[in-house]
């Protein structure tokens, strides 16, 4: 039996196409991947805010405590490593100040710093 020509367009259009899902996974899969990294890297970045939040705060109660600036700047750096600290007066209260590069290597590299403050009451308990 021959076969029709309606037939053979339909098996050269179908073996044309043989393999194009492998190049659109091949291209998509890279796009995915970028993009899961960069949320990752959020992710990464906002933990660290936090850290530093905490940091900040802890720094500020210990300076509020009657602790030294040394003893207030080595707290923080437990748990944030090499974080510049800076701390001042604001009426009745201590506040600090930590900031360090954004520990996501594409976000350091374009210059972002995460910051955070904490304050504590002067003489609080």
């Amino acid at each position: 039996m021959a076969s029709s020509p309606t037939s053979c367009a339909v098996r050269s259009r179908f073996r044309s196409d043989t393999g194009s899902v492998t190049a659109e996974f091949a291209t998509l899969v890279p796009a995915v991947l970028l993009v899961l990294a960069f949320c990752l890297g959020a992710i990464l970045v906002v933990t660290q805010q936090v850290r530093m939040t905490d940091a900040a705060a802890d720094g500020a109660r210990s300076l509020a405590r009657g602790d030294s600036a040394g003893q207030a700047a080595s707290r923080v750096h437990k748990s944030t490593g090499g974080a510049a600290v800076s701390h001042s007066r604001d009426g009745d209260f201590v506040c600090v100040q930590v900031s360090a590069p954004a520990a996501f290597a594409p976000a350091a590299a374009l210059g972002i710093t995460v910051t955070a403050r904490g304050c504590a009451l002067a003489g609080g308990l």
